[in-house]
């Protein structure tokens, strides 16, 4: 078999379509000759470097999300379920907090990476729970297995430099790549690297990768 091609997943606790690409690349895990990264970044820091919006602040468009969330949480097999007041608690609060704990997770217990992100995406996007209070972090961090004195000690170290500065890194490397949102795929095909933006692209990222698209359940599709 050839060597597994590396796949870049940035994303933000704060975007449900990233939850969307997160949750449909990990079933792919075991499905196709790929090596995923995990890459927890800002995405604030995203939309200002890019001069791009939320899809929530365009009248229109949140009207939109609203309705495309419920189509969606059937469709791909994924909880949605829009927060009660959307823009106070992802826009205003905002999910920084959440990601310096991902980060700080990321470099020194990895193997709770994906089921932190997991966590945070559900207290956010399905239960409508605030993700910015220390103990909702904790919480979500327990749900995911990890010890409560762990997620404390983890939690106490978002605002060293070391934690700040991983951050600010992995964002900048998704800038440096042409990220402008949420989820953003990018996949090393033949040493090059390509940029897939958004929960959709998957059919065309299977394409590229030479690999079989079995739709956002492939566990289903192989019954």
């Amino acid at each position: 078999m050839s060597k597994p091609k590396v796949l870049e997943l940035f994303y933000d606790v704060v975007s449900p379509y990233s939850w969307l690409g997160f949750e449909i690349l990990l079933r792919y895990k075991n499905i196709w000759n790929i090596d995923i990264h995990l890459r927890p970044a800002y995405l604030g820091a995203i939309m200002n470097a890019t001069g791009n919006s939320p899809p929530a602040m365009v009248p229109k468009r949140g009207a939109y999300m609203r309705q495309d969330v419920e189509r969606l949480t059937e469709f791909y097999q994924v909880p949605l379920q829009q927060p009660s007041d959307f823009f106070e608690v992802a826009i205003k609060k905002g999910t920084l907090s959440a990601m310096r704990f991902l980060t700080t997770v990321q470099m020194s217990h990895p193997v709770f990476l994906e089921e932190v992100s997991r966590q945070l995406w559900l207290r956010i996007w399905s239960e409508d729970k605030d993700i910015t209070a220390p103990e909702s972090i904790v919480e979500a961090a327990k749900n995911a297995g990890m010890p409560e004195v762990l997620a404390k000690n983890l939690l106490s170290t978002i605002t060293s430099p070391e934690v700040k500065n991983k951050l600010k890194e992995t964002t900048d490397q998704a800038l440096e790549y042409g990220v402008f949102g949420m989820p953003s795929i990018v996949a090393h095909i033949d040493g090059k690297p390509e940029l897939f933006f958004g929960s959709d692209r998957f059919e065309l990222l299977a394409h590229q990768l030479g690999e079989k698209w079995l739709g956002p359940v492939p566990q289903k599709s192989r019954l």
